[in-house]
């Protein structure tokens, strides 16, 4: 009977440690904001978790909406937040709840100082209001997320609050961004506000505009960032531009979209104006990242033009960010981009939308940067002209000669079958202009560039293959050679790897120039199965032909020509189709 008493109250104690943190009561946390999962640690990766504001300035007893949000795809259990000075690290204010998911703790004797769960539903964003308290002190929200009892992330914290005098115009609390930290909208009529200028421009700071020495205080069709060094360490940023969803800039190793630092000032949800810290990874939208060590200045949308200013403490890194610590460059591109955003969510801003430095510059060191002039763009278009021609068309139709018609073109032209003429002049037209389009991109690109995204890599590998294919061919043997099957074979399988790595990175091309899902991809598409449907028409034919052949052998006629002569017309009109639009989206991107 007593190891029966003891047993339950064995698991009766147990029950209440269990629920004790589910139901989110963790005053033991409120110094270091630590649970206490056994011997469990701190995460120390960077957090898949925000914790943003409604507003980055407060005067005593404002109201300000704290939410914290988990990325795409990620959930917390768990949660505690605090608001605690910048200066003495002290929990102030209070906070107000109205979801049975959260409740209120008392933290240091101060009543409603923090925030937790009540239970350990999963969860992907919250919300709660903090009241301002009457002391001159800046302030940032810290909170801890628990994923599960040994993955937490602690003091992960706000961008800083900055306290300003009670006679100024008190900021009024809204619901925050799901996707951008923001604060409130500021819609009004006249020119953009004149607190980011040109003035200092190569003086103090560094400063990049379109057009070329805009001033963004005078005119509203002023695209313009700027860096400078700030006191205590860090950069501080401005940014402005006339768009309606959001402006941007990167610092990046390379002139082309890909591992780049970016900050994001652009138009929530809720039609508030907020800044977000992310990381290029290419063709797809940025990654989010936490945004810790910035104090917000301004924020703002007026007269159609989005503003943000901002120090960010934070080290400039090109390396994916668990790798950032490791990033030693100190110089870089600037790009610059805008566009459109549904619902706090950036929206691809195809090539228009782009302004790239013709140099890089090191953003600490005050100076005038130029936007990357035509030319640049010119021998980017060129380069994709040329790769479409000589994979889509000439490539395309060099195989074709070679592999259906034998026996439609095999008159003698200069003592070699006319298929034969053919494949040896559309593939050569086909080597020459990749080769060319490759120096045009080497030249745009000024030389080997650190970084390179997956189209620049695999462009390499064709132009490797595209340049050894005719040289190989030199050395073809003699139809009585042993060795001419082993040729004949390893011959088509080069080159067939070679047109699957370049049409899949003709998409990749139209990806960065239209969207992953833009009008220029599915053409391409539309291309891929148009040349599908070919090549069955192609292989039913010669299935035909070789029958033909068969029965011409046992009865010792001559080989009669299918339909290959029908159905190369009818590619070509298709291939030519396809091709003409996707070269007249190159020349209007």
């Amino acid at each position: 009977m007593k190891l029966v008493y003891f047993g339950l109250l064995f698991f009766g104690l147990l029950f209440a440690h269990v629920t004790c943190y589910s139901s989110g009561l963790v005053t033991v946390a409120c110094d270091t904001m630590l649970p206490r999962h056994g011997n469990n640690s701190v995460q120390t990766t960077v957090p898949p978790y925000t914790v943003s504001a409604s507003n980055y300035s407060f005067s005593p007893g404002d109201n300000i909406t704290v939410t914290l949000k988990a990325n795409s795809d990620i959930v917390f259990k768990g949660f505690f937040l605090q608001a605690r000075t910048v200066s003495g690290n002290n929990t102030v204010g209070y906070f107000t709840v109205t979801n049975s998911t959260i409740q209120t703790l008392d933290c240091g004797g101060t009543v409603k100082s923090a925030v937790s769960h009540t239970s350990s539903i999963n969860k992907s964003s919250i919300s709660v209001l903090w009241t301002a308290p009457f002391t001159a002190e800046n302030v940032h929200f810290r909170a801890t997320f628990v994923q599960s009892r040994s993955v937490f992330w602690a003091e992960v914290e706000s961008p800083v609050l900055t306290m300003i005098s009670s006679t100024s115009q008190p900021n009024s609390s809204s619901t925050a961004s799901p996707t951008l930290i923001s604060s409130t909208q500021n819609i009004a009529s006249g020119p953009p506000p004149t607190s980011i200028s040109s003035s200092s421009c190569s003086i103090e700071k560094v400063c990049f505009s379109s057009p070329s020495n805009c001033d963004p205080a005078t005119s509203h069709n002023c695209f313009f960032m700027s860096s400078a060094l700030a006191s205590g360490g860090g950069y501080k940023f401005e940014i402005s531009g006339p768009s309606a969803g959001y402006v941007s800039f990167g610092f990046s190793d390379d002139q082309v979209m890909g591992n780049d630092d970016i900050y994001i000032c652009g138009m929530d949800s809720v039609g508030g104006i907020g800044i977000q810290h992310a990381y290029s990874e290419g063709q797809s939208r940025p990654l989010t990242l936490n945004l810790s060590n910035v104090e917000v200045n301004l924020a703002s949308f007026t007269s159609g033009v989005i503003q943000c200013s901002f120090i960010s403490r934070n080290s400039i890194s090109t390396q994916y960010p668990v790798q950032q610590s490791k990033s030693i460059n100190s110089s870089y591109y600037i790009l610059m981009a805008y566009g459109d955003s549904s619902n706090g969510r950036i929206q691809y801003h195809g090539m228009s939308g782009t302004f790239i430095s013709s140099s890089k510059i090191d953003p600490s060191v005050a100076t005038n940067v130029t936007v990357s002039s035509s030319n640049s763009q010119d021998l980017v278009n060129a380069h994709g002209c040329l790769m479409l021609i000589a994979w889509m068309t000439t490539g395309t139709l060099g195989m074709v000669f070679a592999r259906y018609m034998k026996v439609a073109a095999k008159k003698m032209i200069f003592g070699k079958a006319a298929w034969f003429q053919a494949h040896i002049f559309l593939m050569f037209l086909t080597v020459a202009a990749t080769i060319t389009s490759f120096v045009l991109a080497f030249v745009n690109a000024m030389g080997w560039a650190y970084g390179a995204n997956s189209h620049s890599i695999i462009g390499c590998i064709v132009m490797i293959l595209a340049f050894f294919q005719p040289i190989i061919a030199i050395f073809r043997p003699s139809p009585q050679s042993n060795w001419r099957s082993i040729f004949n074979w390893f011959h088509a399988l080069n080159a067939f790897v070679t047109y699957v790595l370049a049409v899949a990175n003709l998409f990749l091309g139209m990806q960065l120039i239209n969207g992953n899902s833009g009008w220029m991809v599915k053409v391409m598409g539309g291309f891929l199965g148009w040349v599908a449907l070919n090549v069955i028409f192609f292989e039913i034919n010669a299935f035909l032909a070789r029958k033909d052949l068969k029965k011409a052998v046992d009865n010792d006629n001559q080989i009669s020509v299918k339909y290959e002569l029908f159905i190369l017309p009818f590619y070509m009109c298709g291939n030519l189709a396809f091709l003409i639009a996707l070269l007249v989206g190159i020349g209007q991107s």
